[in-house]
């Protein structure tokens, strides 16, 4: 099983529903996802979240979220200014495990890298806290498709690898029905840049989809690296 860290370029470039196509995808492929959202920010309880978007758009999945908060900020920010305790890593870490030996996980991060979604860890040093145990990890960037998105995928690609961590690759997360020049030529630049392919482009609007013609349409926006 692996464990796929779907990470961002910056906050509001599609996550979400990304991870929602990555979910219709491995399931294509015959594969069991389970889907870890370790903080939500900016959700009041009682109110729709990141997990249950995913949850609409592929008809269902299992899976679990971590903390909630109700400012739209960092997740340690919010927690914070809220009084609240965000998971310990070694928590985090044992539930990826313990999911890892049924499924492969998807983790969807808040914001870019960086920003810590507990109280003293980020994406990746969890990452490299299962993948010491011998777990196979791979990362997702997703990136928005205009004007600035080569420096900041390079950025959060080479932040990756800084920590010898894998890329599968760079998803668009949300393709113009009309692209202009630079987001037609981004996706040309994007492989060089970064050193890693660009998995596919989901198009704008998908999750406005409904449940039945989002997993039939995701295996044809991207595809996984064999493996």
């Amino acid at each position: 099983m692996t464990i796929w860290f779907v990470t961002g370029t910056d906050t509001g470039v599609g996550k979400t529903v990304a991870t929602a196509a990555l979910v219709a995808v491995l399931r294509a492929d015959g594969r069991s996802p389970y889907v870890v959202k370790p903080a939500q920010t900016g959700v009041e309880p009682d109110e729709i979240g990141d997990l249950d978007d995913i949850r609409r758009l592929t008809g269902g999945v299992p899976g679990h979220e971590g903390a909630r908060l109700r400012l739209p900020l960092a997740p340690d920010t919010a927690a914070r200014l809220e009084g609240v305790d965000l998971p310990a890593l070694a928590a985090q870490h044992e539930a990826l495990l313990d999911a890892a030996a049924h499924h492969d996980v998807l983790v969807e991060g808040a914001g870019g890298i960086l920003v810590r979604v507990g109280a003293d860890w980020n994406l990746l040093d969890l990452a490299q806290s299962v993948a010491h145990r011998g777990i196979e990890v791979a990362f997702v960037v997703v990136a928005r498709s205009g004007l600035g998105t080569l420096n900041h995928a390079a950025l959060t690609v080479a932040a990756i690898q800084s920590r010898d961590l894998p890329v599968a690759g760079v998803l668009i997360g949300s393709w113009p029905d009309d692209p202009d020049l630079a987001s037609e030529q981004n996706l040309l630049d994007l492989p060089t840049l970064t050193g890693v392919p660009v998995l596919g482009r989901i198009p704008e609007g998908a999750g406005r989809y409904d449940d039945q013609s989002f997993t039939a349409a995701a295996p044809t926006w991207l595809q996984l690296p064999a493996g």
